[in-house]
């Protein structure tokens, strides 16, 4: 379940988005500042510390992308090179925003879903008086594995950037990450996909894949 927060951020996302696009090889002909956000889904993490949010953008050329992001309440020790920025919460204070590819707490999330055929987290958001109410994710993802006990640990991750993916390696586990949507999804043997839809959506879109490797 994620707790969404009714706060004020210094730096939107939005605004660290669009900044931080036109530096990425898969989409430098994007233009600062012109990116629709089209919708977001989150994971889980199972210790409650980091938030983990993807977002689908349209850029000014009309390229649809994915971009995860990881929210923490400190540094990430050694992924200074995958830092967004930094935005103040209202509630929650200076957060560290990171491209979630760098960062295990998502990369160990995402293959938990893949590979056990889960789905995105519940969305909560808070009230000021009563309860909190439920709200409709804006994109609906789903993996194709099949449910599996325990979720996966990843302590470190390995990150390289192939044209229009990003493959993220753990031990015993290659994930690929599309950062531009669209085309066909994996349909090897070994390989497990993630698939999302949201408004417009005409089918399900293939947004990343995984595989175990041999320990």
């Amino acid at each position: 379940m994620a707790l969404i927060h009714r706060a004020q951020l210094s730096r939107t996302k939005h605004e660290l988005i669009a900044k931080w696009l036109p530096t990425r090889p898969w989409s430098e002909d994007a233009v600062s500042g012109q990116v629709e956000l089209i919708g977001a889904y989150r994971f889980d993490d199972p210790v409650g510390a980091v938030g983990i949010e993807t977002h689908v953008v349209r850029t000014g050329d009309m390229q649809v992308l994915q971009v995860p992001l990881t929210y923490r309440g400190a540094p990430l020790a050694g992924a200074d090179d995958f830092l967004v920025g930094t935005t103040e919460h209202s509630v929650l204070g200076r957060r560290w925003v990171y491209d979630g590819c760098g960062d295990p707490v998502y990369a160990a999330a995402l293959a938990t879903v893949i590979l056990s055929g889960g789905q995105e987290a519940e969305e909560w958001v808070e009230q000021v008086d009563g309860p909190s109410q439920r709200r409709e994710p804006s994109v609906r993802v789903v993996g194709s594995g099949t449910p599996s006990d325990g979720a996966f640990s990843v302590a470190s991750v390995s990150v390289m950037d192939h044209g229009t993916t990003t493959t993220v390696g753990a031990p015993g586990l290659e994930l690929v990450v599309r950062r531009v949507l669209g085309g066909p999804a994996r349909a090897d043997d070994d390989v497990e996909n993630l698939t999302g839809v949201w408004s417009g959506s005409a089918e399900p879109t293939p947004l990343a894949y995984a595989r175990r490797l041999p320990s």
